[in-house]
């Protein structure tokens, strides 16, 4: 009889230990757990840590991810990037001996057809483009122009080379704009003409050369995405950022 107890009671005291495992899994890692050598427990542990690191690697891949342009929007093009830089040093001097940005810079290059990116924002502290995209030139109020041509006289539509300061942020006939002040004597009634960078939808976010692109009446209109994309570099930006038209 005595042997029967002891081994009635040896019996229930299995029962109770596997109990405890079982409710163990299903607790809560918010719940401090007692330091025990169980194998099962710590294999549980393991599992449990290792999912919070996944999740958290995660996270930050996501915000990376928003954060770091696309590559095809940081490429520069090949055939121009010698003159690009050129153009980049030179804009950083100026910045410097006139109080403008030495962060970014804005570059337009005319001399590429309008169904390829010829809009660029430069870092200068990195020298390198890190945005691109399409932007329209004017018409010089002909029905249609292929490739760009140049004035500065009152109600021309046309583009205008040169540098130019971009001011304030409004709201005009085109929506979200940003005014432009011509710096030079080739873009110097740019205010006058309400000459601004504004997005449209004419403007598509990808090049489609060989096709061409729509024409602007003298603004440098670009995509809504794009202008999304440099409205949020002006308006961080402690100093008026330059943008230059060249050829």
């Amino acid at each position: 009889m005595k042997n029967q107890i002891v081994a009635y009671l040896c019996l229930a005291a299995l029962i109770l230990f596997n109990g405890s495992c079982t409710d163990l899994e299903k607790s809560s890692l918010d719940k401090s757990l007692p330091e025990v050598n169980d194998k099962k427990e710590e294999h549980i542990k393991t599992k449990k840590v290792k999912k919070k690191i996944i999740l958290t690697a995660k996270r930050k891949s996501d915000k990376s991810a928003a954060t770091v342009p696309a590559k095809e929007e940081a490429s520069a093009p090949t055939e121009n990037s010698s003159i690009m830089t050129i153009f980049a040093e030179k804009l950083n001097n100026y910045a410097i001996e006139n109080g403008y940005s030495t962060e970014y810079c804005f570059l337009v290059d005319m001399s590429r057809p309008s169904g390829r990116k010829r809009f660029f924002v430069y870092d200068l502290e990195k020298n390198t483009i890190i945005y691109s995209g399409l932007v329209a030139h004017g018409s010089c109020n002909e029905t249609f122009l292929s490739r760009a041509k140049f004035s500065n006289a009152a109600n021309c539509g046309c583009s205008s080379l040169g540098r130019y300061k971009v001011g304030e942020f409004y709201r005009g006939k085109y929506g979200k704009s940003f005014r432009l002040y011509g710096l030079d004597n080739s873009n110097s009634n740019a205010y006058k003409r309400a000459v601004v960078i504004h997005g449209y939808d004419c403007v598509p976010d990808k090049e489609i050369y060989p096709m061409v692109l729509c024409n602007s009446l003298g603004c440098v209109m670009v995509s809504y995405n794009f202008f999304e994309t440099l409205s949020r570099i002006i308006e961080r930006s402690e100093k008026p950022i330059v943008l230059w038209v060249y050829q």
